[in-house]
């Protein structure tokens, strides 16, 4: 590894680390204080990320990497154990996906439908719902 590359990664990993580790947490359902599969999510993502450094030249490596967490994400999701707790424990895999990109991540509608093989319109249902479970405990 160049010391440059190392370098230009490692201040990457050190400025967007904690963001990315509070979005794979929430992805997970996990607690901030017990995630460790949001920590092997992230581990995950970033080794991709790096794999690919070098050709990240015109993009923004924080986007390539929280891609790869939700790709990473959506892959295991469905295996993943029961929901632990956390504020969105209470919604679905899929559920918390579009959520923590539309609304923490801020990922327009059309990029996130793109990202997931959704249309727009499913997105836009899907956060909505995800939304009123979040805000109506118990509504499920």
């Amino acid at each position: 590894m160049s010391s440059n590359r190392a370098r230009g990664f490692e201040s990457f990993v050190a400025g967007a680390g904690g963001r990315l580790l509070h979005a794979a947490t929430l992805l997970t359902a996990e607690t901030a204080d017990r995630n460790p599969r949001a920590r092997d999510l992230l581990v995950s993502a970033l080794a991709r990320t790096y794999a690919v450094w070098d050709q990240l030249r015109d993009e923004d490596p924080y986007d390539h990497a929280r891609r790869e967490l939700a790709a990473r994400f959506a892959l295991g999701a469905w295996r993943f154990h029961p929901p632990r707790g956390g504020p969105l424990g209470a919604l679905r895999p899929r559920e918390r996906l579009v959520l923590v990109l539309r609304l923490y991540e801020g990922v327009p509608e059309e990029q996130t439908a793109a990202l997931l093989g959704l249309s727009t319109e499913r997105i836009h249902t899907i956060c909505r719902r995800a939304v009123t479970a979040v805000h109506t405990p118990g509504a499920r």
